[in-house]
């Protein structure tokens, strides 16, 4: 079970195959309006500089008084940054990105790694990418899940160091893990939860089967 966030934000792209949790602030960041829409969500704040949502969406979003944030084509974030800064902006705590696993590698990569960018590390972020979860630890975090899931660690962006599990088939006490490395990969929850903490760097815990037992 996810922790209910303080704000959700919708990418664009295929959405997920079960419902999100409940927020008290959602923000659509460009065509993650007309994903919000299909799944019946209703959306507080549309960021971005408008180029992928639909028009339909967009005059829907006007005619009910959600806030629209407009910014130029020719700009130095993407729609899914932007939409993170906002949220922090509005005193988030907790975020839960809803994002697509499809379409540019570049755009799934660049929207990775900036999950775990070192502005964001007082927050506690999750994503669903496609059907999968993604927790992101810088510090410390107690994962919720059901044994025999598998959880990766991976470090995405220099190397994490003091890594230190419990509830794992395979622990780790104080160790580095190393961007490029496979030593985090596919490790096994032995109960309920566990537990990843990490005393310098990022690590990102990624659940690929996840939405199979949310939804189950």
């Amino acid at each position: 079970m996810l922790t209910k966030p303080d704000v959700v934000v919708i990418a664009s792209g295929a959405g997920p195959s079960l419902p999100l949790p409940d927020a008290a602030t959602v923000i659509a960041a460009d065509g993650g309006l007309d994903r919000a829409l299909a799944l019946g969500v209703e959306v507080d704040v549309v960021i971005g500089d408008l180029d992928s949502v639909s028009a339909d969406a967009l005059a829907a979003a006007g005619d009910v008084g959600t806030r629209i944030v407009r910014h130029p084509v020719a700009k130095d974030a993407t729609d899914l940054e932007l939409a993170l800064d906002e949220a922090v902006l509005l005193g988030a705590r907790r975020i839960l990105v809803v994002a697509s696993a499809d379409g540019r590698l570049d755009h799934l990569l660049a929207s990775l790694l900036l999950l775990g960018s070192e502005r964001y590390a007082e927050l506690e972020v999750d994503a669903l990418v496609g059907e999968a979860l993604v927790h992101v630890v810088q510090g410390q975090r107690t994962l919720t899940g059901a044994a025999g899931e598998i959880v990766t660690l991976l470090a995405p962006a220099g190397p994490a160091t003091g890594v230190t599990t419990t509830g794992l088939e395979y622990p780790l006490a104080g160790e580095t893990l190393q961007p490029g490395a496979t030593r985090g990969v596919s490790n096994v929850f032995t109960g309920a939860q566990a537990a990843v903490s990490v005393v310098s760097g990022v690590l990102f815990a990624v659940r690929p089967d996840w939405s199979k037992g949310a939804s189950g």
